[in-house]
């Protein structure tokens, strides 16, 4: 029987080499998409709740690059046990792109549901509990924002 050829495959590239990205094509990109959709709903401003993490801040950015820093208003709602450092992270955020900003304490609003209906801190449960009525009441501060200023959540 005749042997056959061995075949040797061919080195695969390390994955990082795969996964290149155009950088400015795909910020533009999403420029682009944010700015038109706003604009189909027939809005030319935006409000964003910047919490100081990565995805309110990239979010802001996108909106100012799309709008104008003029047409952006960022919302940070803080509760009493949130970190200074989100704060001071959401202002360089603001102070970098110089959007029109707005800071609104929620714990105020919170903290009598919490009391009302007997949640604590104890407990994961009571803890996902908190979480959500602060993330709700969040959006509640942010869509009246939207109505006041005239922009898209």
């Amino acid at each position: 029987m005749p042997k056959l050829p061995v075949i040797k495959p061919p080195t695969p590239k390390p994955i990082l080499d795969q996964l290149t990205l155009n950088l400015p094509l795909v910020t533009q990109q999403m420029v682009d998409f944010v700015g038109r959709e706003i604009r189909r709903v027939g809005l030319s401003r935006a409000v964003v709740g910047l919490s100081g993490g990565i995805d309110s801040a990239v979010s802001c950015y996108l909106a100012a690059l799309a709008l104008g820093p003029e047409n952006v208003l960022a919302v940070r709602m803080p509760y009493r046990t949130s970190s200074a450092g989100s704060l001071s992270d959401a202002q360089a955020v603001i102070d970098d792109l110089g959007v029109l900003a707005e800071t609104v304490e929620i714990t105020d609003m919170v903290d009598p549901l919490f009391e009302r209906v007997g949640i604590g801190t104890e407990s994961r449960g009571e803890r996902l509990r908190r979480g959500n009525i602060m993330a709700r009441q969040r959006m509640i501060v942010l869509y009246d924002q939207s109505a006041a200023f005239g922009g898209l959540v």
